[in-house]
């Protein structure tokens, strides 16, 4: 039988001799301190996922009522952590809850790993709270923005309390700028049947703008946070053909140690890849595996470990300039698995992260890299 010869492209043999001394992201993780006690029972799980604690993140712990998804942490002037997130009814499988059931909602805590207090869906008033892909921010003019895609076209709501009430702004204008508007848009068709999906957007040291969505192509806006959005070029990933090339989703982009990252998700083989850039549109570098499921250190302080079965929605927290947390969206499961009532549930979960030494150490890389 003839086996297949598996080439490597330049690029990704290049990078690895660049790092062949260098840590992946994965490294960087912390173990997490329990905010409570570890336990077995009266919470929903399998044995893999068992001790655990029910008080990190965002979670029902009983799914009585709630299952939840997305998020990401923004904390407030007065030093209060928000988790801006998204949840369903337990009644739905999670097949179903996503998309027909997803409601975006508020949570807050003292502590940055929480527990997090679910305080209720944040608009009620526009289309029953409807909202997926939730992510929060802080905006130019110091107002805070929660931003949903996926299963609507990607709206912004606004508030001037980081309690809400939230207003909506409007929706996200995209400019093509030369490129397929697919990688901006899923295509559904056009007019509203169109949404973005995945969308990670922060606001650059700059003062403008930048989405990265599904596609983990990176838009600009010059215009304020509605945009018109400019793709500025195509996949990351493109220029590496040896990585997968499809069934890439949830990207999150941060920028800290002075340079633009980001993190995507490939799901089938449930491994996220890490990209760097110096000004987040030129030059977008493979620097690596950030992390992967099977290896993924759910590591408490006393070496217990948790072995969720997917790992999704990676969300950087940045605070003084460096990532100090990571959220994932974190199912006991397969997502297929997890039926309408059942004790099977996903909830978000805040592990910490050492970004003063990654940002060292990835400043140190790129410097060598220029010799």
């Amino acid at each position: 039988m003839m086996m297949k010869t598996h080439w490597i492209s330049f690029g990704i043999v290049c990078a690895a001799m660049a790092q062949a001394d260098a840590k992946n992201l994965m490294d960087y993780f912390q173990p997490m301190e329990p905010q409570g006690p570890l336990v077995s029972e009266g919470i929903f799980g399998t044995p893999e996922v068992f001790p655990r604690d029910s008080l990190n993140g965002l979670e029902d712990s009983n799914v009585e009522n709630w299952v939840y998804w997305d998020g990401r942490i923004v904390k407030d002037d007065a030093g209060k952590y928000h988790l801006y997130a998204s949840r369903w009814d337990q009644k739905y499988s999670h097949s179903q809850g996503w998309h027909e059931g997803s409601k975006a909602v508020h949570s807050v805590s003292d502590n940055v790993m929480g527990p997090y207090k679910d305080t209720g869906l944040a608009w009620p008033h526009w289309q029953e709270g409807k909202g997926h892909n939730v992510i929060g921010l802080r905006m130019h003019d110091g107002r805070y923005a929660m931003v949903c895609s996926g299963i609507t076209y990607g709206e912004v709501f606004t508030s001037d309390n980081p309690d809400g009430p939230w207003e909506l702004l409007g929706k996200i204008q995209v400019d093509e700028n030369g490129f397929s508007r697919n990688l901006a848009l899923l295509g559904l068709g056009e007019g509203e049947r169109e949404r973005l999906s995945n969308v990670s957007l922060i606001l650059r040291p700059d003062g403008r703008y930048m989405i990265v969505p599904r596609s983990t192509c990176t838009m600009i806006s010059d215009n304020g946070i509605l945009g018109p959005y400019k793709i500025m070029h195509d996949r990351v990933y493109r220029k590496y053909p040896d990585l997968p090339q499809s069934k890439n989703e949830d990207p999150t982009v941060w920028y800290s140690g002075g340079m633009y990252h980001i993190v995507y998700n490939n799901w089938p083989s449930k491994t996220a890849y890490h990209f760097t850039s110096a000004d987040g549109i030129n030059d977008w570098t493979y620097r690596g595996v950030a992390f992967k499921k099977d290896a993924m250190p759910f590591r408490y302080t006393d070496g217990t470990v948790n072995d969720w079965s997917f790992i999704e929605r990676p969300m950087a927290f940045v605070e003084d300039g460096h990532v100090t947390h990571f959220t994932f969206s974190v199912i006991d499961v397969k997502k297929g698995k997890d039926k309408g009532g059942d004790k099977h549930g996903s909830k978000i979960l805040v592990v910490p992260f050492d970004g003063e030494a990654f940002d060292r150490d990835m400043e140190k890389l790129v410097a060598d890299e220029m010799e």
